[in-house]
């Protein structure tokens, strides 16, 4: 289970079929700031260390599945090129409460939220792109994210304990699927 209060119009695959180049390209800049998020979190809460294995270990897959899509934007001869960064993490942001450990437990439900989103657009990517390597790159890469996901409110589960983990990941969750409304829908990315 996600945890998400909505899903994605399966016609984002179809505006995404148009603009594979430029998804391709966001997903490898994805990956390189989940892997740098879970490294500001391991040196900004270093006094924590319920957190530091599993964020270590997170970093290292993120930096591996960045090289995966390095390889595939070569391989399509796809030049990684800096993009204007996608408002989706940065309007989420916004809802992290001031003050520890309210600011600890948003941010962690924040990341399962990106990574659940990240999930589900991976599925119906696996699903329905007419191109069938990346259906395979997509599809194996399913279980990492949903992983990552369960990872991040666990972690927050053991700060304040499930039954209040749940409850924010609720009103987050709701932040979320209006954040995605609210997207371009002329914008091809992994979270709009």
């Amino acid at each position: 289970m996600l945890s998400l209060a909505s899903t994605t119009d399966p016609s984002w695959v179809q505006r995404v079929e148009r603009r594979l180049d430029h998804l391709l390209l966001d997903h490898a800049h994805c990956e390189k700031k989940a892997a740098s998020m879970a490294i500001n979190l391991i040196f900004r809460y270093q006094t924590r260390p319920f957190l530091l294995r599993w964020l270590s270990e997170l970093a290292r897959e993120e930096l591996e599945h960045f090289e995966l899509m390095l390889t595939e934007l070569d391989r399509r001869q796809i030049p990684f090129t800096v993009l204007d960064p996608s408002p989706y993490a940065g309007e989420l942001m916004k809802h992290v409460r001031r003050g520890e450990p309210d600011r600890l437990v948003d941010t962690l439900l924040v990341c399962s939220l990106i990574e659940a989103r990240s999930c589900e657009r991976m599925k119906l990517l696996s699903e329905h792109l007419t191109d069938e390597d990346l259906r395979e790159l997509y599809k194996g890469l399913l279980a990492s994210e949903a992983r990552h996901h369960r990872g991040y409110v666990h972690l927050t589960a053991e700060l304040v304990g499930r039954e209040a983990a749940v409850e924010r990941l609720r009103e987050l969750a709701e932040i979320e699927a209006a954040v995605i409304a609210r997207a371009p829908r002329d914008q091809v990315r992994m979270h709009t």
